[in-house]
């Protein structure tokens, strides 16, 4: 359990809260693929014209990273861990860590001009980090899209299907994997990867 804002309210109007997978238990493994949730993250849905150079100020300011601006790719501000993802010419998914979403919200909304929207997803969104030998194999055997390096370098986020639901996968780094998936599907992805995992000696951190 963990105190969270309710959405696009201020501080002060936390509510306790449960993550997306509090109800599952941890898994102890090997190393070779560890999987952690990272729930109570802020996510925030941006939506504007990519030409709007108010937004492309606000977001560098605000967040610290550039507006991405080309198709299936996010950029990770590495001193805060905060990141900007392309989604669609109009839509932004921003990351940030837990208890930011609402300062940033405002301060974007103080900043761009124009039409726009912002919109606080957080309570729907949960995100799991991969990390080891045997993640390639795991997204491999869960996903159609072509994961292989040569495919899906550093920087690159796709929305597509795992296993049977839809997650979002990302590559911040050479080392870790994410997984953004919505709450309706976590315990299902919960329990596909637990399974999925099991010959290579999963560790699930929940």
């Amino acid at each position: 359990m963990s105190k969270v804002a309710v959405f696009n309210q201020c501080p002060g109007s936390e509510v306790m809260a449960e993550s997306p997978l509090a109800h599952q238990s941890s898994v102890k493994g090997g190393r070779a693929l560890i999987v952690t949730e990272h729930a109570f993250l802020g996510h925030l849905i941006l939506r504007g014209q990519a030409d709007n150079e108010s937004l492309k100020s606000a977001v560098l300011s605000v967040v610290g990273v550039e507006l991405p601006l080309q198709p299936l790719t996010f950029v990770l501000n590495e001193t805060t861990g905060a990141s900007v993802q392309w989604l669609s010419p109009d839509e932004w998914l921003l990351i940030l860590p837990a208890g930011q979403e609402y300062e940033v919200e405002q301060n974007l909304r103080q900043q761009i001009s124009g039409h726009f929207s912002i919109v606080n997803v957080g309570g729907g969104q949960t995100l799991l980090r991969l990390k080891g030998d045997k993640v390639f194999d795991l997204l491999s055997k869960s996903c159609v899209y072509d994961v292989h390096e040569r495919n899906f370098p550093v920087g690159k986020a796709v929305a597509t299907t795992f296993a049977k639901a839809t997650a979002i996968i990302r590559r911040p780094n050479e080392q870790e994997w994410e997984l953004v998936i919505r709450r309706s599907f976590a315990d299902y992805c919960y329990r596909w990867i637990t399974d999925a995992g099991r010959e290579f000696d999963l560790t699930f951190t929940v």
